[in-house]
């Protein structure tokens, strides 16, 4: 039986090994979910960060699953949380807080009276230009330092890959690896 080492040295040093302490195994690369968390919080710690220098210093990042799908025309709600992949209640609840702050409205839907719109305000339209801007040179930037055809491959996979995981049963049977149940193949 191996000896147990209480020591805070062995402690500390087992956590530090990217998390083979919890999953139980040691990877020298990270795995697209500790990457793709790298991305978005890079990035978005530099929109929100570029949006408060020009004055939108009142939006916070989780706003983001409304304000990235956000059309000039309006969309609705349930339709915002189907692209977003956020719940209803988590939508309403920021374009309650976006609406409070003076980025978007709630119209009637013309096209079914029964439903509303959320529409953008004219801060909501400079808000989304300037995000626009913003978001344009951080990817002219990455596209510089990849090259333009290796940078537009990678949005190309990363497309893939995000469609691919939006549409995953996650249940372990369509993930091309056996789930080792009983009876299945």
């Amino acid at each position: 039986m191996a000896e147990r080492r209480t020591t805070s040295t062995t402690t500390s040093t087992t956590t530090t090994r990217t998390g083979a302490a919890l999953t139980g195994h040691q990877s020298a690369e990270p795995d697209l979910g500790v990457l793709a968390a790298q991305v978005l919080f890079s990035v978005q710690r530099e929109l929100f960060g570029a949006l408060a220098e020009q004055g939108f210093d009142d939006i916070q990042p989780r706003a983001g699953a409304v304000l990235a799908y956000l059309r000039a025309d309006g969309i609705r709600a349930s339709e915002l949380a189907r692209v977003s992949g956020q719940h209803k209640q988590v939508i309403g609840t920021l374009v309650d807080d976006l609406e409070r702050l003076g980025y978007v409205e709630r119209r009637p839907d013309p096209a079914d009276r029964r439903a509303k719109l959320v529409c953008p305000t004219d801060r909501g339209l400079l808000q989304m230009a300037a995000a626009t801007a913003i978001m344009r040179a951080i990817e002219d930037r990455h596209a510089k330092a990849l090259g333009a055809q290796e940078y537009a491959a990678f949005k190309t996979a990363l497309h893939r890959v995000a469609e691919l995981q939006r549409t995953a049963r996650h249940d372990g049977r369509d993930t091309g690896t056996p789930s080792g149940g009983p009876g299945e193949e």
